[in-house]
């Protein structure tokens, strides 16, 4: 038997019924084989952000983090996470493009690797306030590998998101 491991995801949206498609999505990772004990933190809006920097043109993102257990190895987790992005209307035509529903590994237990395919911690989740305000709300403790309590990162950034209604 595999050893469970405890992954905190980012899941989130700005395309549809955002908050229908992000229920969905923890449905389906609820009943993925190797998955357990899915819990999501409160979810908080902020502006779409593109790679020219936030676009209010855009619609803006629903976000919220989920904490899992898995015995799904790092690249397996992934494969199923995009498996249930593309059930749900996800397509990828463009780097940080509008999008129906996307999850992200942001932890992988104690785990630090960077790959082509996936780096764990995400690489950019210290300076994500969607990821970090959501996370410390869901656990005020969390420690992020490489960069400290998620609490003070959040505490930082909170200014760009404000709580989904």
């Amino acid at each position: 038997m595999s050893e469970t491991v405890r992954a905190v995801l980012a899941i989130g949206g700005n395309l549809g019924k955002r908050r229908k498609t992000i229920r969905s999505g923890l449905k389906a990772l609820a009943a993925t084989k190797g998955i357990s004990g899915v819990i999501c933190s409160p979810l908080v809006e902020s502006a779409a952000v593109t790679p020219d920097g936030v676009d209010e043109t855009k619609p803006a993102y629903l976000n919220g983090v989920v904490q899992i257990e898995t015995t799904l190895k790092p690249k397996e987790l992934l494969t199923e996470i995009r498996r249930i992005e593309t059930e749900h209307g996800r397509i990828r035509l463009e780097r940080w493009g509008s999008r129906t529903l996307d999850i992200d590994i942001i932890t992988y237990g104690d785990t630090i690797k960077s790959g082509k395919e996936l780096t764990v911690p995400h690489p950019r989740a210290f300076e994500r306030a969607f990821v970090l305000v959501p996370w410390s709300m869901l656990d005020p403790q969390a420690v992020l590998p490489g960069y400290g309590s998620v609490a003070a990162l959040a505490d930082e950034l909170k200014d760009q998101v404000w709580l989904a209604k």
